[in-house]
């Protein structure tokens, strides 16, 4: 009996150390962390009921105690900028933390532009990442995650890195070289707080308590918490996947696959890379086409690592080299740069397979991008004349997607934002737009709540919130014609009405072929150009010429700009460009345009009463040339009266 006692006694007293909670400190906060100096910082976590909290730093200790929920608060005063420091926080456990910098903490968001990683563009920015030795800039990477049900209380992982070496590789470039002009001008440190991702709209950035206002919205988020429901839309979803809708798939069907060094061709005909199938014979045909070309390689090359680079593809594609599989890529965007092993390339014959699966539009390989192969000190090049032979056609047309929760209104919020809004932080820099380019005009109320919600959860003031403007994309057109993203540009200038907001043109930086342009340090740059005037009181030109008003005299229009700083001007030394006008029939064509001091006066022979006028109004303008002399360019945009 006296033994039973015991045990149930040791068991007792088991179960109460189990249930006895640790202190937990937030994810964010954590080692090596970039906290904001001049101000009142807070560090937070959880713990046991009403339990004791105490923080040691900097030779003082702060206290405080969990609330019936077992959620706690400390607030740190103001502190210069400086480091490293260790800090010491004390519940039923002792957590240590250390090299602790204060500095400028900048929250950076938006879809693939800003989520792009420096090693991406490692060919543009070899230097950068090879010289990369700044242990005052850090970015915290926020995982990607949604929730539908309401907002996260810590994020599952994530950590503080120093660009370091090989360590600045996922940086995103953006953020990295808007962080690199900052530190730079104040040699003060620079923590990027990176939470972004590829292909979603603003609307699942925003917080529930953001879309007063929005009936459809709040409704489908309501509906989204209902797991019934969302299960039920999430079944109803089919992938746009080979089999069903396809013919069978020849080249990986035989006992030799197409790609197999023993398959002997026939019936393959010429190709040119790059180039698009559909411009090359192959009619509206969706479906898989492989490549193939036999390549001579010096002995040199052989046994060597080496890199292909395969441009861009529309939109997926395999890469086999004698017979191996290389690498692959599922959509189209991102940029093909395959390292291959030693032993891969051989001297003399090699042959290089290409599979590409295309779903819609025009297949095939982007013009106006790199192809070649590099080994060692040698580089091939692969464009040219390859063979092709189509594998599979899709019968049917391919189904729209289905259920994205990365699309749901306050989904990614909830998960990547929520976390994180006690951490004190300088101001925000967003990079996004191109999801919802399809319907702009609903952009812009979207846009506002947005500012709005993120300036009123971080209990903050008018925290500056620094964006991009959409830079030039897709093809070339010569005749004034309508444009979403040109729309949405717009949308975007309006809302330098919301105070303390700041835009980083762009129009200048984009690729025609490319959504994600390999130039991300100017626009990181143009952001830290907004950040100098806007959260740091600089007095400097820090944006191009911005349109103010549009003054008439009898058929001539003369347009007058803020921001013209040394003056207008035009980068190729025309006229200015890109100008069209329009009577009441909103019929535009292009006008005639002279700079006058810091005015530019526009006409058309042609209308006598000009109702409308519009600059670089396109998905791609073709010469957006007026700048300010500080080198900045101007903001499209659009007036009517």
């Amino acid at each position: 009996m006296k033994q039973l006692f015991i045990i149930l006694l040791l068991m007792a007293v088991g179960a109460g150390q189990e249930i006895k909670a640790e202190i937990k400190l937030p994810r964010i906060i954590r080692d090596s962390m970039i906290l904001q100096r001049d101000q009142p910082v807070n560090i937070w976590g959880w713990s046991a009921a009403n339990e004791n909290i105490s923080l040691r730093f900097r030779g003082k200790t702060y206290r405080t105690r969990g609330n019936a929920a077992g959620q706690w608060m400390l607030r740190l005063p103001a502190t210069a900028a400086g480091g490293p420091y260790t800090m010491e926080v004390q519940g039923t456990n002792t957590i240590r933390l250390k090299e602790i910098l204060f500095g400028e903490v900048w929250f950076c968001s938006g879809q693939s532009n800003m989520v792009h990683q420096m090693n991406i563009h490692d060919i543009a920015y070899a230097k950068e990442i090879a010289t990369a030795n700044n242990p005052e800039i850090r970015q915290f990477l926020v995982p990607v995650g949604t929730s539908l049900t309401g907002p996260a209380s810590d994020l599952p992982a994530g950590n503080w890195t120093a660009a370091v070496g090989e360590n600045v590789r996922p940086f995103s470039a953006v953020a990295y070289f808007f962080a690199k002009k900052i530190q730079e001008r104040y040699q003060v440190p620079v923590g990027i707080i990176n939470a972004s991702v590829g292909g979603t709209p603003i609307r699942a950035w925003i917080g529930e308590e953001g879309f007063s206002g929005f009936a459809s919205e709040q409704e489908l988020i309501r509906k989204n918490k209902n797991a019934a429901v969302m299960n039920t839309a999430q079944g109803a979803a089919t992938p746009a996947m080979e089999g069903s809708g396809w013919s069978m798939e020849k080249g990986l069907s035989g006992d030799i696959k197409w790609y197999e060094t023993g398959y002997r061709p026939a019936g393959w005909r010429n190709i040119f890379i790059p180039g698009y199938w559909e411009d090359q014979g192959l009619r509206d045909l969706d479906g898989t086409v492989w490549y193939r070309r036999e390549i001579n390689l010096p002995a040199s090359m052989a046994g060597r690592p080496g890199k292909v680079f395969l441009g861009r593809i529309v939109d997926a594609d395999e890469l086999y080299i004698n017979g191996k599989k290389i690498g692959h890529t599922g959509y189209q965007y991102p940029q093909r740069r395959y390292p291959l092993a030693v032993g891969i390339l051989q001297a003399g014959k090699n042959t290089f397979v290409v599979r590409v699966t295309n779903h819609g539009g025009k297949g095939g390989f982007v013009p106006d991008k790199p192809y070649y192969l590099v080994a060692g000190e040698d580089t091939v090049h692969l464009s040219g004349q390859w063979q092709y032979k189509v594998g599979a056609v899709q019968t049917m047309a391919a189904p729209a997607s289905g259920f994205s929760e990365q699309h749901q209104p306050s989904a990614l919020y909830n998960a990547m934002v929520a976390p994180l809004t006690n951490y004190t932080i300088k101001g925000f820099c967003w990079y996004q737009g191109e999801t919802d380019a399809g319907n702009p005009l609903a952009y812009e109320a979207l846009a506002k709540a947005q500012i709005g919600q993120w300036r009123q959860v971080w209990n903050q003031g008018e925290l500056p919130f620094l964006y991009v403007q959409l830079p030039g994309y897709m093809d070339y057109r010569y005749l004034p014609a309508e444009s979403n993203w040109a729309q949405l540009r717009e949308v975007q200038r309006k809302l330098l009405s919301v105070p303390r907001t700041g835009m980083a043109v762009a129009i200048d930086l984009g690729e025609w072929n490319d959504i994600h342009p390999d130039n991300k340090k100017d626009v990181g740059e143009r952001l830290a150009f907004n950040a100098l005037k806007i959260a740091y009181g600089e007095n400097i030109v820090y944006t191009g010429p911005l349109f103010r008003e549009a003054v008439t005299s009898g058929n001539k229009i003369t347009l007058h700009f803020d921001h013209t700083g040394g003056g207008l001007v035009t980068s190729d030394g025309e006229a200015p460009g890109d100008i069209a006008i329009a009577g009441a029939d909103k019929k535009f064509v292009w006008a005639k345009a002279v700079i006058e001091g810091n005015t530019i006066l526009v006409w058309h022979d042609s209308i006598r009463e000009p109702r409308y006028v519009r600059y670089a109004w396109a998905d791609n303008p073709v010469q957006a040339n007026i700048y300010n002399r500080e080198g900045l360019p101007a903001s499209p945009f659009m007036k009517g009266w």
